[in-house]
């Protein structure tokens, strides 16, 4: 491949003019050598390379986001909101995918910070452990220190920019719902137990139906993964386990439309024998059959109004925006069945 110095040699320039015209630099270059750089260019088909531009130019110019799997439908949400501000704002993003691996989190934490990021925005669940936590907080904070920005989309106990979805308040929603149609026996397709979210949806639907003197039983409760295999494997096991509920709650939709499959399979009718709500309110949400009631938190703004806080340079460091959740009711939940 040819380099800048073979580009320079080619057009009878200095290097320094050479990079100059390449990198549209403001300091003035002669007409009649700017034509023979770019002339050389392409006689040459020299390709800048990124890395070094990335490093020359006085304004970082790409952001990173770190997500736990792009092909998530809440996460490809998410980042769309993301992408949107960036690409307003003229930057370029990496995109991370961790696979809810927290040591792939904390490699692409220092990957960031060497490519010299403007900005990193953690879209994921943060996790209850307090030794990678540290870790984690670490990284950041020598990332910010020089002159990086941190946004994080969830509870992450990192001290600076956040957005928070309404997972608590939105759990409570659909609690009330389903206590207001007169179910007791509800059942919960949960995520996996380290993540922050699955604890404040969970604690959410909880704090509902103690207030009406309700139990949320330990054995009416199935851990699995937040996917579609996960809701599917956790719905099969609640219905061997306990056949008489009368409606289950899916922590994510993904999880939903999983349990949805297995009901089909089984020949048990939802709602009219068993009511199934989900979170989250992903497209897929209206498509299914029956469609789903959901709790819809706007994973498009949550993402626009990260990529802002972490764009905004003039802004204080310590911004705490919660965006709100809105119950959304569909077919899939109805007055709970007769004893």
């Amino acid at each position: 491949m040819a380099t800048l110095a073979d580009v320079a040699r080619r057009a009878g320039v200095s290097p320094a003019t050479a990079s100059r015209v390449i990198n549209g630099s403001s300091k003035p270059v002669a007409e009649e050598l700017r034509e023979r750089v770019l002339r050389a260019v392409a006689d040459l088909r020299y390709v800048p390379n990124a890395h070094a531009q990335l490093l020359a130019r006085p304004q970082r110019t790409a952001v990173g986001v770190i997500v736990h799997d792009v092909s998530d439908p809440y996460f490809a949400e998410v980042t769309r909101g993301l992408q949107r501000v960036a690409i307003d704002r003229g930057r370029l993003v990496i995109i991370c995918n961790s696979y809810r691996d927290p040591e792939r989190e904390l490699e692409y934490v220092e990957l960031l910070r060497g490519q010299q990021v403007a900005a990193v925005v953690l879209a994921g669940s943060g996790y209850h452990d307090s030794a990678f936590t540290e870790r984690l907080n670490e990284k950041l904070a020598a990332y910010e220190a020089t002159g990086g920005r941190v946004a994080v989309i969830g509870r992450h106990d990192h001290a600076g920019d956040a957005v928070m979805p309404a997972n608590s308040a939105g759990a409570r929603l659909l609690g009330r719902e389903l206590l207001r149609l007169g179910h007791r026996r509800i059942g919960v397709i949960a995520g996996p137990r380290v993540l922050t979210t699955t604890t404040d949806r969970l604690g959410g639907l909880r704090q509902a139906l103690a207030e009406e003197g309700a139990d949320l039983r330990e054995e009416w409760i199935r851990y699995a993964g937040f996917d579609r295999d996960g809701g599917a494997l956790a719905m099969a096991e609640l219905l061997d386990a306990a056949p008489r509920l009368t409606a289950v709650v899916a922590l994510n939709d993904s999880m939903a439309v999983g349990a949805l499959s297995v009901l089909r399979a089984r020949g048990i009718a939802v709602p009219e024998r068993l009511s199934l709500a989900g979170f989250d309110d992903m497209p897929i949400a209206a498509d299914v059959t029956p469609a789903l009631t959901t709790v819809r938190l706007s994973m498009v703004e949550l993402g626009a109004r990260a990529m802002t806080m972490a764009l905004d340079p003039a802004a204080d460091r310590h911004r705490v925006e919660v965006l709100p959740a809105e119950l959304i009711r569909r077919d899939s939940v109805g007055v709970a069945p007769p004893d």
